[in-house]
């Protein structure tokens, strides 16, 4: 039967049967557990008989049990974590703190329960996994013109829960636009160096302040605890090339320290050195100095004693220096009458330089004197006659 048919809602044998005809039996039937019999006994009256009271008494009890029931529908327990949002057909009523609570069921009252401690993470770039990419998320252009693929995570909290229900349709979305809005910004600013390289950190923080900018104009009642950077690098498709260049780049910076490092220890050591030498050339020049000042003194006070005995002084002079002289000499050739140049040798001189010597040296030295005293390659007679000659010059002195 279609809903616009005339005769819809009577008790046909085609159609449904009457709501008001299925009420009255179901009344009719609850209230004939109160009477003695069944339907044809009794009083001996038929089946159309009006319910007694015990059948209304009946039907109060379901619908206070039904009440009951709705009521107790009502009662809801909010945990140490959650807070509870309770609406009014439709309206923010209040909001309740952990413990029990009761609010009017449904359809009247609703209530929403929003966990407050909870953190929550959305991927961006990736799903469960780094190696699950999503590309469309994950490649954003840097200042430099280059492409990168970046993959992070944001972990937030929803610290207002009607902010959270009221003034966004799909909050945690609203979380992940933002998310990637505020990556491709500060991306878009950066050189590709410093994205892939040392400024992950930095790159993280600023992202999660700008995240937070963002939802707190947007009312999301949502605070972001922390961005995580899980992966940086190129695209697949110039990995090789990009990871050619980070070597040359690593061993450039190589280079560059053991240099600096042959730098410290060369230079201290050649400025050691010249400090070194400064202090002995300065060392030298004092001794110089002094030297030259005292020989000046020296020659000074030797001047005035000549001006007061000049013939004394300059026989004193003349001795000194001849002593000085052959003090140092080893041989001494005398003048003889003849004009004739005779050897003499020192013996004292001998022996005293031949003390530092050892005992053969210094025999040797000593068989020598005695072949030059005897005269090599000579008679007898020519080496006696030698002898005696030089003992005679040595009584005349």
């Amino acid at each position: 039967m279609a809903m616009n048919d005339p005769r819809w809602g009577q008790n046909n044998n085609d159609g449904p049967p009457d709501l008001e005809e299925l009420w009255r039996r179901f009344n009719k039937r609850f209230g004939s557990f109160g009477q003695k019999g069944n339907g044809s006994g009794g009083n001996g009256s038929g089946g159309n008989e009006s319910p007694g009271p015990l059948s209304q008494i009946g039907g109060g009890i379901v619908i206070i049990i039904a009440l009951l029931i709705w009521a107790a529908s009502g009662i809801y327990i909010v945990d140490a974590s959650e807070r509870g949002v309770v609406f009014r057909f439709g309206k923010h009523l209040e909001t309740t703190q952990p413990g029990p609570h009761w609010h009017i069921p449904w359809p009247v009252g609703s209530k929403e329960i929003v966990n407050v401690s909870e953190v929550r993470t959305i991927e961006v770039g990736y799903r469960n996994s780094a190696r699950n990419k999503v590309p469309n998320e994950a490649l954003m252009l840097t200042d430099d013109e280059n492409i990168v693929d970046l993959q992070f995570a944001v972990q937030y909290v929803r610290t207002n829960p009607e902010d959270y229900l009221f003034f966004n349709r799909n909050p945690d979305q609203a979380v992940k636009q933002a998310g990637e809005s505020a990556i491709r910004e500060i991306v878009g600013k950066s050189k590709m160096d410093f994205v892939l390289q040392e400024g992950r950190e930095e790159l993280a923080v600023d992202a999660r302040d700008l995240m937070q900018l963002v939802l707190d104009r947007y009312q999301t009642g949502i605070t972001v605890s922390q961005v995580t950077i899980q992966n940086a690098q190129p695209p697949d498709q110039v990995q090789a090339s990009f990871d050619d260049a980070v070597k040359a780049k690593q061993d450039q910076e190589r280079q560059k320290n053991e240099g600096q490092a042959y730098y410290n220890d060369i230079v201290p050591k050649a400025q050691g050195a010249a400090a070194r030498l400064a202090q002995e050339a300065e060392a030298y020049r004092g001794r110089v100095v002094a030297a030259a000042e005292g020989e000046a003194a020296r020659f000074e006070s030797v001047l005035a004693e000549y001006n007061k005995a000049p013939t004394v002084t300059r026989e004193r002079i003349y001795l000194d220096t001849m002593q000085s002289i052959f003090t140092n000499a080893t041989k001494v050739y005398i003048d003889q009458k003849d004009n004739s140049n005779l050897l003499f040798l020192p013996l004292d001189k001998l022996i005293g330089s031949g003390s530092s010597r050892n005992s053969s040296s210094f025999d040797t030295g000593m068989d020598q004197v005695s072949d030059i005293d005897s005269g090599i390659g000579g008679n007898d007679e020519e080496s006696r006659t030698r002898n005696a000659f030089r003992v005679r010059d040595r009584e005349a002195r």
